[in-house]
Formats: structure tokens, C-alpha cells, sequence
């Protein structure tokens, strides 16, 4: 991983492509403009039978300028760094500050190229590659460009753990909008990875992201529920209200104004002590809330949760 830094001062991470790749894509673009130049040859050689043998070398001579080394130049050029070998390899030529190339750099990079791959078949290109940290050949240090990886393997994101069931739809109340983004990319990477966290760390550091977000929100956290589930429960929550904005719309037809205490429908926005009441009650009458607990949900401080449900576990 390569980070440059552009000229606004935003840091890009790229994949500089390695030896192999931008070998074949160099035998890939050589094969296409030797088959083009062959073409051209033969076409010119049976059109230009009257010549003398100096206008025959003029026209020889020009040929392989334009073909072997126009051609190229034309084509990262015109696709802004993206030859066929390139396109066929996953890869492309940018400028240092991670910019598209544009004519000057396909012309350097064009010239040097024509003594440090086709005049030595490729070897002080290779050289040259092996030595940078960035494997730049010749033509790119000149140039100021670098070849980088436009195709790069797809990493499945790691999803953020369900609540507890008893504590779906608590937090339809609170109010979001002030917490920082900021805060919701840290709760979101401690809940992805929190099982590979040390149980004593992760409880800690739970609790004050727990902290952090009921200062945001003005609502203290309740008491007794662990640190992790309450943070799933109010991620839960955002992304039913993402859901629910992005389907109704904000002020498109028929768009419903939802606010953090009611629930969208076609009939229009129900009140959220309305949709209390047709929800099925957590806790039967009579009974302490604590008994209608699931047992992996219990008080950490008595350490009967196991987290076998959610993973939401204190620390040993």
C-alpha cells in the first residue's frame, strides 16, 4: 500500500502494480502494436512499389515512430493511462499526486520507453522496477507518473452483531442527530471486532463509547444493560431510520415526515406509544424485568451473562 498526498492535502492509499503484472501488460500492448506495424508495413510495402529504396527507408522509419511509439502515446493519452495491456491487467497510470496522466507524461514515458524496453528487450525496465519501493521503471521517475492496481480484491465488511431482542425499538426516542460521525465509525469498528479484543479492554472500552454516546444523544444509557448491547441497539436503530428516510424521501410525494418518535406507513406516521401498544409486551405483568431477561443478557455485574445469543459478553 502506497499513501500520496495530493496537492488539497487528502492522503491516497494505492496499489502500486508489482513486476509481473506490468510485465504482461507490456507483452500484451507490444503484441498489439508489432500486429498493427506488420499490417502497416505490408499496406505501404504494396502501395509504395514504385519508390526508390530511400523513400522506402523515409517511410520505414516513420512507420515505427508512429506505430510503435505514437500508437502507445495516442492510446494513454486518449484513455487517460489505461492501455489494452493495462485494461486487460487490472491497471493503470496515474501522476504522483494520484491524478490522471495526461499528454507531456505519456510522451516521457513513451520516449524513455522506447530505449529502456524496446532497445534493451526489457531489462533495464525490469532493473529499474525491482529497485524502486514503488516499482517505477525509468520512464515513470521521469515522468513523474506511477503504475497502479485499478482491480483490487473485494474484502467482505464485517457486520455489526444484532441486539438483544428486548431491546429492539427501546431507543426510537433518542434523539441522533447530534452525535458526530465520527463517534458512529468507532462504535460500528468495536462492534465488528470486538470478539478479538481482550474481554477486560473490550468491556472497557465499550463503556466509554457507551459514555460518549449518551452525552451526545442527552438521554443517560439505562442502567443494567451491558455496554455492547446498548451500542448495537442504537446502531439498530440509525439504520432503521436511514431506511425508513431513504424510501419515504425528504419532501418528495407522498413523503411523510418521520420524527424520532414515530414509524412511517401508508396511512401515515404512527406515535410511537401507539406502536408500543401493538407490540407484544417484554415483560409480563407482575414479574421483575430482570426475570424476563433472557440469562445471556443478564446484569453483568453478577456475571450471569454467557453471550451465546449476541456475543454481547462481560469480561471475565
Amino acid at each position: 500500500m502506497s499513501e500520496l498526498v495530493t496537492g488539497e492535502a487528502v492522503a491516497l492509499e494505492l496499489r502500486p502494480a508489482k513486476l509481473p503484472s506490468r510485465a504482461l501488460a507490456v507483452v500484451l500492448d507490444l503484441v498489439v502494436a508489432l500486429v498493427a506495424y506488420i499490417l502497416v508495413t505490408v499496406a505501404l510495402v504494396a502501395s509504395t512499389s514504385g519508390l526508390d529504396s530511400a523513400a522506402r527507408t523515409a517511410l520505414s522509419i516513420a512507420t515505427f515512430v508512429l506505430v510503435l511509439v505514437g500508437g502507445p502515446i495516442a492510446v494513454e493519452t486518449l484513455s487517460h493511462g489505461r492501455s489494452l495491456g493495462k485494461l486487460a491487467c487490472g491497471l493503470r497510470v496515474v501522476r504522483d499526486d494520484g491524478g490522471p496522466i495526461r499528454f507531456r507524461h505519456a510522451l516521457v514515458r513513451g520516449a524513455v520507453g522506447v530505449i529502456e524496453i524496446l532497445g534493451t528487450f526489457g531489462c533495464v525496465a525490469c532493473i529499474a522496477s525491482l529497485v524502486s519501493e514503488r516499482g517505477r521503471r525509468l520512464g515513470d521517475v521521469f515522468a513523474g507518473t506511477l503504475v497502479v492496481r485499478e482491480r483490487v480484491p473485494t474484502v467482505s465488511a464485517a457486520s455489526v452483531p444484532p441486539p438483544p431482542p428486548w431491546l429492539v425499538g427501546r431507543f426510537s426516542e433518542l434523539d441522533l442527530s447530534t452525535v458526530p460521525d465520527g463517534l458512529w465509525l468507532a462504535i460500528r469498528q468495536y462492534l465488528t471486532r470486538m470478539h478479538q479484543l481482550d474481554p477486560q479492554v473490550g468491556w472497557a472500552l465499550s463503556a466509554r463509547l457507551a459514555s460518549d454516546l449518551a452525552a451526545c444523544t442527552g438521554t443517560p444509557a439505562p442502567h443494567g444493560i451491558p455496554p455492547a448491547a446498548y451500542l448495537s441497539a442504537v446502531v439498530q436503530e440509525r439504520q432503521e431510520r436511514e431506511k425508513r428516510r431513504m424510501y419515504t424521501g425528504p419532501g418528495g410525494a407522498g413523503a411523510a415526515e418521520v420524527s424520532p418518535g414515530t414509524l412511517s406507513v401508508p396511512g401515515g406516521p404512527v406515535p410511537s406509544h401507539t406502536r408500543s401498544q401493538s407490540r407484544p409486551q417484554a415483560q409480563a405483568p407482575g414479574v421483575p424485568e430482570e426475570q424476563e431477561r433472557p440469562a445471556s443478557y443478564g446484569d453483568p455485574s453478577d456475571g450471569t451473562s454467557d453471550g451465546t445469543a449476541t456475543g454481547f459478553a462481560p469480561p471475565a
